[in-house]
This record gives structure tokens, C-alpha cells and sequence, in this order.
């Protein structure tokens, strides 16, 4: 994949992300600020997007997603590599609770 791949794919990312996002908040605003790890005043922003805006705004070449995983525990228990598939849904329940106590640590 070459540069101008890349950056296409960051631009279709970031424009399927944003209006993920608005749809989000607007159907639920609760769950989304869980789900997409935003603040409030981000959640409002976005809601006021306009789809020009939101072009605008995708159009960047920085990603505007993240990975909200960044420790080995929480990535360890979402792969859950070679353990029976009664504990997967376990582990699975163990690494949201801990995304969802940093959520509330950012809030």
C-alpha cells in the first residue's frame, strides 16, 4: 500500500468514524460517551457537526479514532489466546469493566 492508500483509508476511516459518532450521541448519549471514550463537550461538538464540517474534518491525515487498550492486561484478556471458550466471555466482561473504570477516570 502506498502513501496516497494510506491516506485515503485514513480519510474513509475518519469520516465513517465521525458519523458513527453522531449517530451515536444522538440516539444515545450515554452509552456513546462510554462507547467512543468521549468527553461531553466533544459529544457536543460533534453533535453540531455539519456533514461540510464533517468532510472538512475527515479530510485529515491524522486518525481521529484511538485505540482506548493501551495496557497488556486489557489487550490479554480481549484476545484471550488459547483459553476454553467458557472464560472468553468472562474475560471479555473483565476488560470492559476496566475500559469503563478509565472512562470514568477521564471523565
Amino acid at each position: 500500500m502506498n502513501a496516497d492508500q494510506i491516506l485515503t483509508e485514513i480519510r474513509e476511516a475518519n469520516l465513517s468514524y465521525l458519523m458513527l459518532a453522531q449517530s451515536l450521541i444522538r440516539s444515545d448519549r450515554e452509552q456513546a460517551l462510554f462507547r467512543l471514550g468521549i468527553s461531553e463537550e466533544s459529544a457536543a461538538m460533534i453533535t453540531l457537526l455539519t456533514p461540510a464540517q464533517m468532510m472538512k474534518i475527515a479530510a485529515s491525515n491524522t486518525l481521529l479514532c484511538r485505540f482506548r487498550m493501551d495496557d497488556d492486561m486489557v489487550w490479554g484478556l480481549l484476545t484471550n489466546h488459547g483459553k476454553a471458550a467458557s472464560n472468553d466471555m468472562t474475560s471479555r466482561l473483565h476488560a470492559s469493566i476496566l475500559m469503563a473504570g478509565r472512562h470514568q477516570e477521564a471523565a
